[in-house]
């Protein structure tokens, strides 16, 4: 009886060592797997975290971009309009040397032609004002046989736009008439303003300040 009972201990013993074998051998393949699958997600992190960076990094450039667009176009708009501005004060200002001429000029033998050219470079509330005292104004220049003669002595842009520049004028008007034979000398100061009308400056406001 005791040889039985110790072969049946030994038979026990070899069908237990497989299962404890088989059980050992899952657990490792189960430990790869585990250790495969951590490695393959510590792989594709650091694709997915340079994939991050390289779509912020475009997305600052074009924002960079935009704004480096917008300021060169507003610079560029404020330096062309400081440009207009300025080439429009300088039409302007030798507009107005011109008309200051014209309009301090008289000749009683030729006042209608002088009449002509005062309206021409006039508008607005200057060439109303204008037109309605030039019949009294012609008829008494004719009478007195008056002559006049300007010349503009010094000029300067007040203020600008565009199509809008007011300047003041210095001039020196040589005058005679039957009264007095002898020219004198008289020293205007003008303030005229221009206006850009059909491409050509044209006094709008003449004043004597």
């Amino acid at each position: 009886m005791t040889v039985t009972t110790d072969k049946q201990t030994t038979d026990k013993k070899t069908d237990t060592a497989p299962e404890e074998l088989t059980e050992a051998t899952e657990e490792i393949h189960e430990t790869e797997g585990t250790e495969e699958s951590a490695t393959d997600a510590d792989a594709d992190a650091p694709t997915t975290n340079a994939s991050s960076r390289h779509g912020w990094l475009v997305g600052a450039l074009a924002a960079a971009l935009v704004v480096a667009l917008a300021g060169a176009g507003f610079l560029g708009w404020k330096l062309w309009n400081v440009t207009s501005v300025d080439e429009a004060g300088r039409q302007a200002q030798e507009a107005a040397n011109a008309y200051a001429q014209v309009l301090t000029s008289i000749d009683s033998n030729k006042v209608d032609e002088n009449f002509d050219q005062v309206l021409d470079g006039a508008t607005g509330e200057f060439k109303d004002m204008y037109s309605q005292s030039s019949t009294q104004l012609r008829q008494l220049l004719i009478d007195n046989k008056a002559t006049a003669h300007g010349v503009v002595v010094e000029s300067a842009v007040q203020s600008a736009s565009p199509d809008k520049v007011v300047v003041l004028l210095f001039v020196d008007q040589s005058v005679s008439n039957t009264s007095v034979p002898d020219p004198r000398i008289d020293r205007s100061r003008i303030k005229m303003t221009m206006e850009l009308v059909d491409d050509r400056w044209r006094a709008s406001k003449v004043e004597l300040p």
